[in-house]
């Protein structure tokens, strides 16, 4: 049997909501290791402003920041919360917001692009308006939903392009070349494309990679019709999960790191459609082991771990300039029974379930 051990990680890209479930959502992060989580700010309302005296009718990352932690988030080391990008943001809000420590990254969400993205607008107006300079002259990180909006279904989602294609082939550059000191997160990455993006640029643009993302292709979603796989960016095709595979087990690997874009939802299907989104709380590291080593990336020789942990622990807190924990986990190739997660709110179908699945091969000590 397998087993390493590693520095507690920190998921830069995670849904903890809000609500009654939040604190079993907070506890599942933690039961998997997590020193740390950059949180989603697309709640309702969306975390739209720094500080609770702005008079603008946002959530503040002020505000959201103490509701994580009096819902247990005050065991992480720390907790990045982006401030949504909407068309309230001035390039002052930006300068202050960063002179106050409460401001480190900003996300951008196309308009209607995903779950609770209304307030999103196109992100030629943060560049017009100037927000993406004064985001680069104060060190905050954009945090990007790389695709295209405004989009017809063709174009969308076709066997030639999608949308994230034509954003990180169009829409994405021109901001890299306008801005070349802006430090980017091309988030939850799909297509190979994106990834030539990232590995084509300079030190300051990186991407996270979701596990769903590297073990499954869009067939899988479509074959059964398995809604527990519908996530956004959805699923892509078989060259771009290889792509994705070797970008993040390349030995020199210093750019992909781990952001499982967990997503719970209490109801994931509904008569009017599906919620985007897959639950990995609690089983993330396990199920980027099994993604490495369906990669050709085995996990039992010593220096695919040590590949594994610049992606899981280092690259991240890399780049986002936090400190690499001294707490440690232990990751076993020995398998791991599954089961639904119990909050306040109802209960909440962890992916490898929901794929009828109720063992996965890999469990954490």
């Amino acid at each position: 049997m397998t087993s390493f051990t590693l520095p507690k990680w920190y998921d830069l890209h995670v849904h903890l909501r809000q609500g009654d479930g939040m604190k079993a959502y907070i506890r599942a992060q933690l039961d998997m290791g997590c020193a740390g989580v950059l949180a989603m700010p697309n709640t309702k309302p969306p975390v739209g402003k720094v500080l609770k005296d702005d008079p603008l009718d946002y959530w503040c990352i002020e505000g959201y920041l103490d509701l994580i932690r009096t819902n247990g988030g005050d065991a992480f080391d720390d907790i990045i919360v982006p401030l949504y990008l909407t068309r309230d943001t001035t390039p002052d809000m930006i300068e202050s917001g960063a002179k106050s420590g409460l401001l480190r990254a900003a996300k951008y969400y196309p308009p209607h692009g995903t779950t609770n993205a209304d307030h999103g607008r196109p992100l030629q107006d943060f560049i017009d308006k100037d927000v993406l300079k004064a985001m680069q002259n104060n060190g905050i990180v954009l945090c990007v939903h790389g695709e295209e909006h405004g989009l017809s279904g063709a174009e969308y989602f076709d066997r030639n392009k999608t949308a994230e294609e034509v954003f990180y082939s169009q829409r994405l550059p021109k901001v890299r070349d306008a801005l070349p000191g802006l430090k980017i997160v091309a988030e939850h990455i799909t297509t190979k494309t994106a990834a030539n993006f990232v590995q084509q640029s300079g030190d300051n643009v990186a991407a996270t990679i979701t596990p769903q993302h590297l073990l499954y292709t869009v067939g899988h979603l479509l074959q059964g019709l398995r809604y527990h796989l519908y996530c956004l960016p959805l699923l892509k095709f078989e060259d771009d999960r290889a792509a994705l595979r070797e970008a993040a087990t390349a030995t020199d690997n210093k750019k992909f790191f781990a952001g499982t874009d967990s997503a719970p939802h209490t109801t994931k299907c509904t008569p009017c459609g599906c919620a985007a989104g897959c639950f990995t709380g609690g089983v993330a590291p396990q199920l980027y082991a099994q993604a490495f080593e369906e990669a050709g990336c085995t996990l039992d020789r010593k220096e695919n771990q040590n590949i594994f942990k610049q992606f899981l622990c280092s690259n991240g807190p890399d780049f986002y300039g936090l400190q690499t924990p001294s707490d440690t986990f232990i990751l076993s190739r020995e398998p791991q029974q599954i089961a639904a997660l119990k909050t306040d709110d109802g209960d909440v179908t962890p992916l490898p379930l929901g794929l009828e699945q109720n063992t996965i091969p890999w469990s954490i000590k």
